[in-house]
């Protein structure tokens, strides 16, 4: 994923009511504009601390751009833009670049399922039978350690995923649970339990009910993202 036009530098201000941020941009220019992440932003940000970000020409759109990257307080680039993640894996999912899903002779997004009327990310279908993708973006990274955590705030609608995903695997349909850590300099992840226990535990009862848990990295510059290697799953 390239970004087109080029990204531009500036310095975060502050972010406030979850989905502005205020930048002063390289040349001064003060701007307010769109964070696309619904959650904490925990160790994503910090006053005076560099951030990327795409500018709009829509003269429908009420901010002039979105976040994209943003330098962590221990100095990794996290992805900001939640929604970017989708995209990154179906970009990864059509290279053949998770071994994992490869060999899928059709993609579909956002289907309808389960019983707790869930839409889930990608459906892949194979000659043996469909598999359900659930995507997560991971940013949150700590100090002196190579292991991200997800999630960074409660979240119920993570844990409904993860029963749906059971409930599938165990009716014998293929469910996998796909984490695209947006963070440099990570090796694993792990579910942030002393954050959200109740996740924890429905990730550990998805993986007992025959769930894959899968988890990519990025590399990541204000020039692009790509995901680029396999990490480690520490349940």
């Amino acid at each position: 994923m390239h970004f087109d036009p080029p990204l531009e530098q500036g310095r975060l201000l502050r972010r406030y009511k979850r989905f502005l941020a205020d930048i002063e941009t390289a040349n001064g220019e003060l701007l307010t504009i769109h964070c696309a992440n619904t959650g904490s932003m925990l160790n994503c940000m910090g006053e005076g601390a560099r951030v990327w970000f795409s500018r709009s020409s829509d003269p429908k759109r009420k901010l002039p751009g979105t976040w994209e990257i943003g330098e962590t307080p221990h100095g990794r680039l996290a992805c900001i833009n939640t929604a970017r993640a989708n995209g990154l894996v179906e970009e990864a999912l059509h290279a053949g670049l998770i071994v994992e899903l490869a060999g899928f002779s059709g993609l579909k997004r956002e289907v309808p399922y389960g019983q707790e009327r869930s839409r889930v990310d990608f459906r892949l279908d194979y000659p043996s039978g469909p598999a359900f993708v659930e995507v997560k973006s991971v940013t949150l990274g700590f100090a002196d350690s190579t292991v991200a955590a997800f999630p960074d705030a409660r979240t119920e609608r993570g844990s409904k995923h993860l029963r749906e995903l059971a409930a599938l695997a165990r009716a014998g349909v293929r469910a996998v649970q796909l984490y695209c850590v947006n963070l440099s300099g990570i090796d694993a992840v792990r579910p942030a339990e002393e954050i959200d226990p109740a996740y924890a535990a429905a990730l550990r009862e998805a993986v007992m009910a025959g769930v894959e848990v899968l988890a990519y990295g990025v590399d990541i510059s204000p020039e692009g993202i790509r995901l680029a290697r396999r990490l480690e799953v520490a349940l």
